[in-house]
């Protein structure tokens, strides 16, 4: 398998921890289409990351649905997501939360990555990253009982609700330092901190500047 993508995007993270957590190997292209999009248009109509390509050459675009297909692979005892009940509707809803909180967080990132100065509309940046705020501070209570050990959606062993909400923290600490989100979501910084400490974590590190 590829994955098309790059780890400062939460998206592409969340699926390479996901993919090594679950023993599926694959080779990271490592590219951003605002800078590279045909190798991503190939695959992906609509030029997005991250894009996973199977061995037979058929590929799938969005995380969610990339997710939802290697829980597929790996059958419901390894899956990451519950296949039912109470405990997948869990899990689904605390990932919510931590991709809404990504996709906010860089939805304020570009604002001004990509507009000049005179034309950042800060009004925009405040109102997604109080969506930002919000999310994380959701997933801080969460992670309240559980900073030290066990797992925020009351699972026996890690699931996509650890890892989606572990990445959302460390990307929007990256993105948005200014929110100062170790402090305001303290609890849900230590779990993150001992996630981001595990080998699967390691394995797909988020870079350590941003992009020009």
């Amino acid at each position: 398998m590829r994955l098309i993508g790059n780890y400062l995007s939460p998206f592409t993270r969340r699926v390479a921890i996901s993919l090594t957590a679950l023993d599926i190997p694959f080779e990271l292209e490592e590219l951003t289409p605002f800078k590279k999009p045909e190798p991503v248009r190939e695959y992906n109509p609509v030029v997005r990351i991250p894009t996973l390509v199977f061995d037979d050459g058929d590929a799938l675009f969005e995380s969610h649905v990339i997710l939802d297909a290697i829980d597929q692979l790996v059958g419901p005892d390894r899956a990451l997501t519950p296949a039912s009940g109470p405990s997948r509707r869990r899990v689904m809803k605390i990932a919510a939360v931590a991709t809404a909180s990504m996709e906010k967080a860089q939805w304020a990132f570009y604002e001004v990555r990509f507009h000049p100065a005179e034309k950042v509309y800060q009004w925009w940046i405040d109102h997604n990253e109080s969506q930002t705020i919000g999310g994380l501070k959701y997933l801080d209570q969460l992670a309240k009982p559980v900073r030290d050990e066990g797992w925020i959606a009351g699972t026996e062993r890690m699931s996509q609700a650890d890892i989606s909400a572990a990445v959302a923290y460390s990307f929007v600490k990256a993105v948005r330092p200014e929110l100062s989100i170790s402090k305001s979501a303290s609890y849900l910084a230590e779990f993150a901190r001992r996630c981001e400490a595990m080998d699967v974590f390691r394995a797909a590190p988020v870079p350590p500047s941003l992009p020009s």
